[in-house]
């Protein structure tokens, strides 16, 4: 299958090293100087520096040569860069019939309008063409160097989801099929806050049974926002709910996760994403999961917390007391 990958950063990049040795793959990145970098030393120095790019993965930054012929696009940018990214593509194939699929794999909602990416999509392409979503339980380090991991491609056209997967599926990558597109969406985007809330409790050394009720807690939360938006339980429930959320709250490798430990040390949010120099979309989550609950009247008091010491300057010793001094009540009703 010949695959465009459009996007550099470290999960566009492991993905094409994954694909790359059984598909005809080529990685875009909008910076032609960093493209002829790339080729110079097969190395992506700022996001995946320890990782060998494979003689067979094409590297480009014409997005022309990137897209002539292509079956498959795999956008790997950002939230925030999806929308100009899609309309770059869609400018590209004026007659719907010529379009290729499409996956995304980013995670969150849209600032501003709360769009979740396959809104974006909807309101960007054409109505016709296969499209999906990959997400789940995935570190780009480990991907890039072939350790075992497995996602979910969800599509609302099941034979797609299900063939697709079946092409992009290998040993060492496993790829599940689902047509739960909101649920997968959403246990992508909400577990990122999640993370944030459980390096606060890491980084103040709250203790291993703390992290587990957050965890837990926290999937409760997920999943009440989940179901109102129209998303499975069994899906929040698999691989990129509960699966992302495990992963991502408790590995080293989780950005999210070091934006909580660091405020938990008393730093600056500015400070925090100057030091990381990668996107950790949690942050910028945050604000869209509070104003998504605030209007469809759903109660997720830590993604709340979360969003006041974002943007509110709550200090987080007095975010952990307000969470601690709620009054328990149902485990399954609240």
């Amino acid at each position: 299958m010949k695959i465009a990958v459009l996007g550099s950063g470290a999960w566009g990049t492991a993905l094409a090293v994954s694909f790359a040795p059984r598909h005809q793959v080529t990685l875009w990145a909008r910076d032609a100087h960093r493209v002829e970098a790339m080729r110079s030393s097969r190395q992506n120095q700022r996001y995946l520096p320890d990782i060998t790019l494979p003689a067979e993965l094409k590297l480009s930054a014409d997005l022309d040569e990137v897209l002539a012929g292509v079956e498959l696009v795999i956008v790997a940018v950002p939230v925030a860069a999806l929308r100009s990214t899609l309309q770059q593509i869609a400018s590209r194939f004026p007659l719907a019939v010529e379009f290729p699929a499409v996956i995304w794999v980013c995670k969150g909602f849209e600032s501003g309008t709360s769009q979740l990416p396959h809104q974006i999509v909807t309101e960007t392409l054409p109505a016709s063409f296969p499209r999906g979503v990959l997400s789940g339980p995935s570190f780009a380090q480990e991907v890039a160097r072939s350790l075992p991991t497995a996602l979910t491609l969800a599509s609302g056209d099941g034979e797609f989801a299900q063939s697709t997967a079946k092409a992009l599926h290998h040993s060492r990558l496993r790829i599940y099929s689902s047509t739960d597109v909101v649920g997968v969406e959403i246990g992508g985007a909400i577990k990122n806050v999640l993370a944030i809330a459980a390096g606060i409790c890491d980084g103040m050394h709250m203790g291993l049974n703390a992290r587990a009720a957050l965890l837990t807690r926290g999937l409760a939360e997920m999943t009440r926002l989940g179901l109102q938006m129209g998303g499975h339980a069994e899906t929040l429930g698999g691989l990129s709910g509960v699966g992302d959320l495990i992963l991502t709250c408790t590995g080293d490798l989780s950005r999210n996760r070091q934006v909580g430990m660091l405020l938990a040390q008393g730093k600056s949010l500015a400070t925090i994403l100057d030091e990381l120099g990668h996107v950790a979309e949690g942050v910028y989550t945050a604000r869209e999961v509070h104003c998504i609950a605030a209007q469809r009247g759903v109660e997720m008091p830590i993604c709340e917390a979360v969003y006041r010491v974002l943007y509110e300057n709550l200090a987080v010793g007095k975010a952990v007391e307000a969470l601690l001094s709620r009054q328990p009540g149902s485990e399954f009703m609240g």
